[in-house]
């Protein structure tokens, strides 16, 4: 380990101007290395701190913006050290960050002794390395009315509302626009056991958890998990460096299908079969494995189900009313018959239907008892499985009425998506 003494006046004195570019700079920015202003002892100072382990040496090779440091180094010192020795008067040049260790008995400014995220950062963290939180961290903002909150199949996206900063919310009380994704711990999952447990966690780049105010930072640190067995989600982490989706989540793919199959339905029948194929605000993946979030999905989902089936729209395709012996027919009875009308297997139709009766049955067990709020470790994997049978039963509802003679040239907007369980 090379102590500061070691180094040479040239090095100790570059160190100290890293150290301070890095601390009073915005961002934790690094200090900017061009090749047309700097001389030969400088870079011979920085390749000497660069062999010692306490600067990180960010060119174009490591990010496409060298003015924020991404994540530690995936590059060898020796590649470091000979992108400064062969950097040319073309060059845009390159970037020094401490290290952790060059930070680690520096003292730092007294706004970071209650802002964890940014004392972090300070220490060395860097912008694109993910901190891992617990999913319930998410409540108190989808559940606060002063937040804009939206979640899909793989993220989060929420903040402070517009309104609520022109109400003069307290400055402890601002949150910008965050970009979260969603996280998963698979450790315990095996596919053959019911009982075994998925983990969703929220995933948060400490470049974005640094912007939030101390008094978030606590709240948000209280909630951190450790990072052992936990990964990104693969779409949302691509998305994020600049890729774009290759398939898409059940949620997504729920919306999709219902709104191909109102516009074949309607192409047929002059009718949407749902009132809408727009979910609800706060309908998406459960914060917490309780009973409680389980049972206010349930109510969402049968919302857009069940009681999103148009009675009017089988009314003009002529569904039955009643069955053989004369009683009156629900919703999913009446689609159930006018399928098997139309050329489904009455088995066919009635497995077709099972998970969306699975739903309202889910959904009126809690209208008529009481219930306690347990905690079920399961509940992110029952509802993944019901989102994909749910899903599948769509697919084939549209597999249907697309094979209608007025149907026949309707294409999949996205035939080869690839579909994200989870």
């Amino acid at each position: 380990m090379t102590a500061k003494k070691d180094l040479s006046p040239g090095a100790r004195d570059l160190l100290k101007r890293v150290r301070q570019r890095y601390l009073t700079s915005r961002d934790f920015n690094g200090l900017h290395i061009r090749p047309d202003r700097v001389t030969d002892d400088v870079i011979e100072a920085a390749v000497e701190l660069a062999e010692a382990g306490l600067v990180q040496v960010v060119g174009h090779d490591d990010f496409m913006n060298i003015h924020i440091r991404p994540w530690p180094s995936r590059r060898a010192v020796a590649d470091q050290v000979e992108d400064l020795r062969e950097l040319s008067e073309d060059d845009y040049g390159v970037a020094l960050y401490p290290t952790a260790k060059a930070m680690k008995r520096v003292k730092l400014p007294k706004k970071y002794e209650d802002a964890p995220f940014s004392r972090a950062m300070a220490r060395g963290r860097s912008t694109l390395e993910l901190a891992f939180f617990s999913a319930d961290v998410l409540e108190g903002y989808r559940n606060d009315a002063r937040f804009r909150f939206g979640m899909d199949d793989f993220g989060i996206n929420f903040g402070l509302s517009d309104d609520a900063y022109d109400n003069n919310q307290p400055d402890k009380g601002h949150v910008g626009m965050m970009h979260l994704g969603f996280a998963y711990d698979m450790s315990q999952y095996d596919p053959e056991d019911p009982e075994s447990p998925i983990v969703r966690r929220v995933a948060a780049f400490y470049g974005d958890l640094k912007d939030l105010t101390p008094q978030h930072q606590q709240r948000w640190a209280s909630f951190q998990v450790e990072a052992d067995d936990i990964a990104p989600h693969p779409v949302w982490y691509g998305t994020q460096m600049g890729n774009w989706p290759d398939g898409i989540g059940p949620f997504a793919r729920l919306t999709q299908e219902l709104g191909n199959i109102n516009h074949l339905f309607e192409n047929v029948w002059g009718a949407k079969l749902f009132k809408t194929h727009e979910p609800p605000d706060d309908f998406g993946w459960i914060l917490r494995a309780d009973q409680r979030e389980w049972d206010h999905f349930i109510h969402s989902f049968d919302k857009l189900l069940s009681d999103n089936i148009d009675g009017k729209a089988l009314d003009r395709a002529g569904a039955p009313k009643r069955n053989a012996a004369g009683q009156t027919l629900g919703t999913l009875g009446r689609l159930e018959m006018f399928m098997t009308t139309n050329r489904v297997e009455a088995d066919t139709a009635k497995w077709a239907l099972t998970p969306l009766r699975e739903v309202r049955a889910a959904r009126q067990k809690p209208a008529h008892a009481l219930r306690s709020n347990v905690t079920d470790r399961t509940f992110v994997r029952k509802q993944k499985r019901l989102m994909h049978d749910v899903d599948e039963v769509l697919i084939n509802i549209r597999q249907w009425l697309a094979s209608h003679p007025k149907n026949r040239g309707w294409k999949d907007p996205w035939p080869d998506a690839k579909n994200y369980p989870i």
